[in-house]
This record gives C-alpha cells, sequence and structure tokens, in this order.
C-alpha cells in the first residue's frame, strides 16, 4: 500500500495519487485528489468522471464458446465434474488485458486428468490473462477437451441472445467494464468569496487496468467527445439532414490543418490509438512515453528508430500516417 500526505496548492490545479494498493490480481483500489477547484466544479468533474470510468472504457472478455460434443448449454459432459453451464460461467469469469480491435480467436486443448485452469488457453501474443489461475473445469478420467473461444474488445455490457446458440457455439454474457466502482467526494475550505474545494475519485478495477490508467483513459475519453465544440466555424447541419451520413473518422475534426498545427492545446488532446497503428507499434511508442501527437512532433526520425524493436518499415508506417492526416514531416534528425 502507497499512502501520501495530502498537500494543496492555491496556484495551479494539480493531481496527485494519495493512496494506491493491490487487494488481489483482479482488485486494484486507488484514491485521487484534483485541487484547488472554484465551488461547483468538483461535482461537475466528479460526476463526469464517474461515468466515463464506469461507461466508456474498453474492456476485453470472452464472448463465445464453441465446442461439437455439447448439444445445448446445460448438457453434463462424460469424464468432467462441471456441466457445461458451470464451464461457461468458469469462462466468464476469466480477466483479460489486451490491445485488440475487434475479436480474435482463443483455443484450449487439454487431456486429462486433472485440473484445467485460465493457463491452458492459448491465446494471441496481443492478449494476456490477467489471474492464469483461474478454474475452469477438472477433468476426471484421460479424455481430450477441445474449446475455441472468442474474444472480443468492447465497451458496456453484451448480452447473450438465445437465438444465437447454434453449431455448438454458446455466447457468453459479457461484462467488459474494467472499472468496478468508483466514488467521489468533495471537501471545502475557506470562506466567503474564497470558498474553494478538493475532489476525490476513488478507483477500484478487475486488475486489467490500474486505477491511474482507467483514470487516464476516461480522461482523454472526455477530452475526444467535447473536442468538435471547440471549433467554432464548423457549420452544423440540423439533426434530421445527418440521420443517413456516414459516422466521421477519428480525425476528420482536425482537417483544418494550419488550426490544429498553431495549436498545441488541440495536438495534445489527439492520442496516438485514434491512428490505425499495430498493437505492437503502439506498445513501443507508450514505452518510450509517447501518448499524443504533440509527443510524435517532438521526435525525429532518428529518435524513433532508437526506440526497442523499431524496424524502418514502422517508422515509415508512422510518417505515412502523420502526412496523409496532417501533411505533418517529421524531420530526419533534430536540429
Amino acid at each position: 500500500m502507497v499512502r501520501e500526505k495530502v498537500t494543496v496548492s492555491t496556484r495551479t490545479l494539480q493531481w496527485k495519487c494519495v493512496e494506491s494498493r493491490t487487494d488481489s490480481k483482479r482488485l486494484y483500489y486507488g484514491r485521487f485528489i484534483l485541487a484547488p477547484l472554484m465551488k461547483g466544479q468538483a461535482d461537475t468533474i466528479g460526476i463526469a468522471m464517474r461515468r466515463a470510468l464506469l461507461g466508456e472504457i474498453e474492456g476485453t472478455c470472452i464472448t463465445r464458446v464453441k465446442s461439437e460434443n455439447v448439444s445445448h448449454e446445460y448438457s453434463t459432459l462424460t469424464g468432467i465434474q462441471e456441466s457445461a453451464h458451470e464451464i461457461l460461467m468458469n469462462l466468464k469469469e476469466i480477466v483479460l488485458r489486451s490491445n485488440l480491435y475487434g475479436t480474435c480467436d482463443a483455443s484450449i486443448c487439454v487431456r486429462g486428468p486433472g485440473y484445467v485452469t485460465a493457463r491452458d488457453i492459448i491465446l494471441p501474443p496481443y492478449v494476456e490473462i490477467v489471474d492464469n489461475t483461474q478454474h475452469i473445469a477438472r477433468l476426471t478420467e484421460p479424455i481430450n477437451l477441445h474449446i475455441g473461444l472468442e474474444i472480443e474488445r468492447n465497451r458496456g455490457y453484451l448480452r447473450k441472445m438465445p437465438q444465437n446458440f447454434q453449431d455448438g457455439s454458446y455466447p457468453i454474457d459479457a461484462v467488459f467494464m474494467p472499472v468496478r466502482n468508483v466514488n467521489h467526494s468533495i471537501h471545502s475550505y475557506g470562506n466567503g468569496n474564497e470558498k474553494q474545494e478538493i475532489l476525490f475519485l476513488e478507483i477500484w478495477t478487475n486488475g486489467s487496468l490500474t486505477p491511474k490508467e482507467a483514470l487516464h483513459e476516461a480522461s482523454r475519453t472526455l477530452i475526444d467527445l467535447f473536442i468538435p465544440f471547440l471549433y467554432k466555424d464548423e457549420e452544423n447541419l440540423p439533426l434530421e439532414h445527418n440521420q443517413h451520413r456516414v459516422p466521421l473518422s477519428p480525425f476528420t475534426f482536425h482537417d483544418k490543418l494550419n488550426k490544429v498545427q498553431k495549436n498545441k492545446i488541440a495536438l495534445k488532446s489527439i492520442f496516438i490509438d485514434q491512428s490505425e497503428l499495430s498493437p505492437r507499434i503502439y506498445n513501443c511508442l507508450i514505452r518510450s512515453n509517447i501518448y499524443t501527437l504533440l509527443d510524435l512532433m517532438n521526435k525525429s526520425q532518428e529518435d524513433l528508430m532508437k526506440i526497442e524493436h523499431f524496424r524502418l518499415g514502422d517508422v515509415k508506417g508512422i510518417l505515412d500516417i502523420l502526412e496523409q492526416h496532417f501533411a505533418i514531416f517529421l524531420p530526419k534528425k533534430k536540429f
């Protein structure tokens, strides 16, 4: 557990993690403060952050199980202690962490007798299990267990539909929300017109994200949602005229390049995962503390080539994205 004394500056708005602990592999806790705020601002931020933390952050779950040997969800299986339904419920409890876009496949291939745990799942390299001791089934006889899994990254809650049960494929209710709970509280100090507030945020996660990472993701989501309102001269058609229009791409509202390039606040608000980068390139950039377009613009091509596990083709791909969407060119070397 980490605890820090709370000190408040009256000059600059600051945030700080004042408590951090890991209760188990699937339960992390963090407590944060933001101060000093004017009267009323703490509630405004606290409510928005709570909704973003609980509803907008993406998570990764097993959403479908495939097995040709199972006739229906409540089947009992020879040589397996658990019923098919119990196995599905155990798979639902597995917590995953990934940089997955969309869906991918995984599998379990085990021969009994013995216990089957999350450690036995064969995963693609960009998906990892938070707690690989999670129990799945117990094989009581020397039989082969073959299960196909479908993994998806999404947000919110996905409810299985009965009509989707077909060809030995069984969907699973998926809770994609990595944040288990959020509390916010407010401490006021000062008198009269000088009254100020401190916002306290408590965050519990399932281990796929730390509370600090969840806070970062929620903040980024809120920024992305509000950025379009910064461009006052954009023409907005009446809602009824937009009903059949194709959704805008993530970069559409940055098309006015002259304004974007001169506005460091906007550049700092464009995160690199909004681009079409592969999970491997994205992870390399994050490990090098490159999170936004502004961070990238402060690098040269030579700097990018020094990043561990980076290849020439990776640098070229990044340069193509910057040129295509922003007409930005990175120098070969820093001057």
